[in-house]
């Protein structure tokens, strides 16, 4: 028999009842469609009850697991994770706020069923500030022009992918410093486009995704995705050689041919050495910056490290 299971990795942290109010509002909508289901909860390391709300759900629903992470990872480990754990024909990590509404897991499960492999919905409204909302699409453009990988407008963090992608994710792809939806992008298998509209959900206290989280997830997702610091500072250093040979040529030409009366004979002193020195000094800190982000990021994968541990249970 052909497998149409749909896996669906909860992500967890802090979670509580709302494991349960997802789990039952899914249920519903799922098997009114007739779509067989798993559902895999992953706790990212809560300190709270959440895991034992999840163990007790497993207990009572045949098509629900549960796991913990030894510790905090952040969702993306959390999603590496799930996977790796899934037996479905395809796959998708949720979130249990309903930012994302359910009727989309739908969708996603017909488009894929006509033949889609990777599926990735996206926001086209998003009741947030307008700080977030400045901040969110300004990081998408930047990404979208300077990096290897094309978001969708407004961004995307889930998506919806086959067996095929499933499997390439947890026996090829090594998660560490990166993100999973960058490497989803990464494999071109022609992403299909889901647009909707975001409502406010039910996470309306203050977020769990810390603002040193996010920072620390835009540095792995472009670091891990784009080449454009390394190619920059090649042509800053190529421009600044360029410049220095034409500066040394000018002055040679002013010592030797240079007009006394129109240069006063004297070139610049101390103050142009000094911007000269801080300019330069500058760029070669930044350079050295850019650089060790990158030799940190190989020092990492090279030490062979998992990217999560599931402890037993």
């Amino acid at each position: 028999m052909e497998n149409k299971l749909l896996s669906l990795v909860l992500l967890s942290y802090y979670s509580g009842e709302r494991i349960t109010i997802a789990y039952n509002k899914i249920k519903t909508l799922l098997d009114k469609e007739k779509i067989p289901f798993e559902l895999i909860v992953m706790d990212d390391g809560s300190k709270d009850n959440s895991y034992q709300i999840a163990l007790e759900l497993e207990k009572n629903e045949p098509n629900v697991k549960a796991y913990q992470l030894s510790k905090n990872y952040t969702s993306h480990y959390s999603i590496f994770a799930g996977l790796s754990l899934c037996s479905g024909a395809c796959a998708m990590p949720m979130v249990d706020d309903e930012q994302q509404p359910y009727s989309t897991i739908i969708e996603m499960y017909r488009l894929w069923e006509k033949g889609a492999k990777v599926i990735i919905p996206h926001r086209v409204t998003r009741d947030d500030s307008w700080t977030s909302r400045f901040f969110s699409e300004t990081y998408y453009k930047i990404m979208n022009s300077l990096s290897e990988v094309q978001f969708p407008v407004g961004g995307a963090d889930l998506y919806f992918i086959d067996r095929e992608i499933i499997d390439i994710l947890v026996t090829k792809i090594h998660p560490i410093k990166t993100s999973s939806i960058t490497e989803v992008l990464r494999l071109g298998f022609e992403p299909v486009f889901l647009p909707y509209d975001r409502p406010l959900g039910l996470n309306k206290g203050k977020s769990r995704w810390s603002f040193k989280k996010k920072v620390n997830l835009a540095k792995d997702t472009f670091f891990s995705s784009s080449t454009f610091p390394i190619r920059l500072i090649l042509n800053l250093g190529l421009f600044f050689s360029f410049f220095s040979f034409l500066l040394i040529c000018f002055y040679i030409y002013i010592y030797f041919w240079g007009d006394n009366a129109f240069w006063n004979n004297t070139l610049p002193g101390w103050t142009s050495l000094v911007v000269f020195i801080s300019f330069f000094s500058g760029l070669i800190l930044f350079s050295l910056g850019i650089l060790a982000e990158y030799i940190w990021r190989i020092y990492e994968e090279v030490k062979g490290r998992p990217g999560f541990i599931v402890k037993k249970k």
